[in-house]
């Protein structure tokens, strides 16, 4: 871990380090807020993300008021070590105005990774009337069973050039091959390594 003496903050006249708050989960930019030493040394100690307030000239923990906080899950400081990214979790909205982040991207962005993470979870939790925890009850032969019909029907509908019918199919074929991914242990991470490892 960094500590807060490595940053070079000679540009920065009021000492300040800036900082990137990521999801770390969907990769959307939720934040840019900023830390001095005692509002990093406490994001360290507790895992919440803490920042230091020009405005009211004191620290703040994101969530101490809301209880939307943003639990630290990692941080890279840039390439001159003057701005920091934080990738965390975050409890709610990061957003004042009560959304996501505090940039008006698209609502849907980074949606994927997060169904990843709902399968995930339904498969830790196990959930009564879940379709996922029926999936994960009936086993690995009716989740490849399933992969396979959406697969002729996204091919079926393809061929017949419908598009809205298209997106459909392949919604239902996205998800359920994230089902059968967690039976086996497989995330979109790996998944994009095997890819970036061809593209080399």
């Amino acid at each position: 871990m960094i500590k807060f003496d490595e940053f070079d903050l000679s540009k920065n006249a009021d000492g300040l380090l800036p900082v990137v708050v990521q999801d770390a989960t969907t990769l959307k930019v939720l934040m840019v807020a900023y830390m001095n030493r005692e509002a990093y040394e406490k994001t360290v100690e507790t895992g919440k993300a803490t920042f230091y307030s020009r405005s009211r000239n004191s620290l703040w923990t994101k969530g101490e008021t809301s209880g939307n906080f943003i639990y630290v899950e990692s941080m890279y400081p840039d390439c001159d070590n003057d701005t920091l990214l934080l990738m965390g979790k975050p409890v709610g909205p990061a957003c004042h105005r009560n959304t996501t982040s505090c940039f008006d991207t698209p609502e849907h962005e980074g949606f994927i990774r997060k169904l990843q993470k709902v399968v995930e979870n339904r498969h830790k939790e196990m959930p009564e009337g879940s379709y996922t925890t029926l999936l994960f009850n009936k086993g690995v032969k009716k989740m490849a069973q399933k992969v396979g019909e959406e697969a002729v029907e996204t091919v079926i509908e393809a061929i017949a050039g419908n598009k809205e019918r298209y997106v459909y199919e392949v919604c239902d074929l996205l998800y359920h091959t994230f089902v059968l991914n967690e039976h086996f242990g497989v995330t979109l991470e790996d998944l994009e390594k095997e890819l970036l490892d061809r593209h080399s």
